[in-house]
This record gives C-alpha cells, sequence and structure tokens, in this order.
C-alpha cells in the first residue's frame, strides 16, 4: 500500500489512497480472526437493534452459540466506536479542551441545501482487518459531500472530508455532529469556527438527531459494504467510492421522492450557485 522508497512523498501516496497522512504512521494491534468475525457480527447486530448495549449484544450472540463475556463485548465495540443509541442523561465529560455544543436542529424546518450539514464515523469491516470511514452529508437532499477512509480513529481525517467539502460545496449555515472526540477536537470545531459556522452537536446516545447519517450508513453497509470482503484498504477506498458516486448521481431515495441526492441538491441550490 505505501511505499516508503517510493520517489512520490508519503503524504502523496496517502492521499492518493485516500488515508489519512496519520494513520500512514500508525500501527494497529490485529485483531485476531475470532474477534474480527465477531466485531462483524455486532456491527450486523448494532444496525438492526441499534439500542443493544454490551449486556443485550452478549446475549443475542450467545443465542447463536457465541460464547462471549460482557466485557469482551464492551471491549470490542469501543474499537469499532459504537455504542448503544438510546436517550439518557448527558452525564459525560468532554476531553480536555472540547467543549459540546447544544443541539440546534430540534424543531427546525431543513428546506434547503446547505443549511445543515451532518457527520459521523462507521466501523468497515474488511476480510482480515477494518477501516473507518467517516462522510459529510448534506441533510436536505442526502447528498455525501466528501468522505474519507482510514485505519485510525485520529481526527485529521475528519478534518480533511470537511474541508474538502468546504471548497467543493461552500459552506452550510449549521453544521451537525455527534459528541465524538474527532468532532469536538480543537482542530474540526476550528475549522467550523474559522468559517463562522454554528455548530451543533446531538444528545448524548441520541441516534435521532443525527438520524439522516444513520440511514446512509445502512444504505452502505447492505448494499455495498456487507456484499464483499475487501482485501486491502485501498480495495476497500475504491469499491466504496464507487457505490457512493451511484448513491449521489443514480440510486433514487423515496423520501425523495425518487430523485436521487444529487438531484435534489443541484435543483435547489439558488441559481448563481448552480451555475
Amino acid at each position: 500500500m505505501i511505499d516508503r522508497s517510493h520517489g512520490l512523498s508519503v503524504a502523496r501516496q496517502a492521499q492518493a489512497l485516500g488515508v489519512s497522512r496519520g494513520s500512514v504512521y500508525y500501527l494497529p494491534r490485529p485483531a485476531s480472526a475470532a474477534d474480527l468475525a465477531i466485531m462483524r457480527r455486532i456491527d450486523e447486530l448494532h444496525l438492526e437493534f441499534p439500542f443493544a448495549g454490551s449486556r443485550m449484544l452478549r446475549d443475542l450472540l450467545r443465542q447463536e452459540g457465541i460464547e462471549i463475556g460482557r466485557l469482551h463485548v464492551a471491549t470490542l465495540m469501543k474499537k469499532m466506536a459504537i455504542e448503544a443509541i438510546y436517550r439518557r442523561p448527558n452525564t459525560s465529560k468532554p476531553a480536555p479542551g472540547h467543549k459540546i455544543y447544544p443541539y440546534l436542529l430540534r424543531k427546525l424546518a431543513i428546506v434547503r441545501p446547505n443549511q445543515v450539514w451532518a457527520t459521523d464515523i462507521s466501523y468497515i469491516p474488511m476480510a482480515k482487518g477494518f477501516v473507518y470511514l467517516v462522510a459529510i452529508v448534506d441533510w436536505f437532499s442526502r447528498k455525501v459531500l466528501a468522505w474519507r477512509v482510514s485505519i485510525s480513529m485520529e481526527a485529521d481525517f475528519c478534518v480533511e472530508a470537511l474541508e474538502e467539502a468546504l471548497a467543493r460545496f461552500g459552506k452550510p449555515e449549521i453544521f451537525n455532529t455527534d459528541q465524538g472526540s474527532q468532532f469536538t477536537s480543537v482542530a474540526f470545531t476550528g475549522v467550523l469556527l474559522r468559517e463562522e459556522i454554528a455548530i451543533s452537536m446531538d444528545g448524548r446516545g441520541a441516534w435521532r438527531d443525527n438520524v439522516i447519517v444513520e440511514r446512509l450508513w445502512r444504505s452502505v453497509k447492505y448494499e455495498e459494504v456487507y456484499l464483499h470482503a475487501y482485501g486491502a484498504v485501498s480495495e476497500a477506498r475504491a469499491s466504496i467510492g464507487r457505490y457512493l458516486t451511484f448513491y449521489n448521481s443514480r440510486r433514487p431515495h423515496s423520501s425523495l421522492a425518487a430523485r436521487t441526492p444529487d438531484q435534489t441538491y443541484f435543483d435547489n441550490l439558488p441559481v448563481a450557485m448552480a451555475a
């Protein structure tokens, strides 16, 4: 994948592969084949039962003959960056220097492109490992504006996707995220503050607060990821890229009256911007 002896710089190779520069130097501890199989199944169960915590997932896995303890499930969930999704009191504390912003979308009518953008990170299983996918989505049209694949959970690949979306599509009035450390980081929120974009953050564990991206993940997983066993990060990136192009430009959406995200986004832009 990355060849440090190649004449092309490591940064340019990382850019060509669609991975963040920081992840090139990250050496993750490999998961066992057994753990990878369990993580794949946890990912599927999480999509089906997003409210299931480590105890319920343990019991669901045991029903399928997989003997595993709750703490092991919790460890794998943390590695996958998933948690049970349900409304609960926000008793968590942000990381040092990380500010949590209020949720701004409650009862807000979202009626045009670039009014609200949203983002999230999802676990992507491969044949012998896994990666993380971040996407920047226009809430009104469901259009994926930018995305990145990374082998680590550092904030830089999220910042790179955000910068690309801003460069290509202008800026939204409001940007909504969850309370993940990547999105509360100074590096990420600093870009939004620089562009004078209002920052909105989901309530802790409230899946409906970012439901548009959650729906995207269901489509990506069931229509692309679960149908393939990616052999390398480059293969995952290329295949996911092809799917997201299809998702934006050809896949009809029932919530958009059978139109595509591209049609809905560009047809509703002000004339000057659309041109």
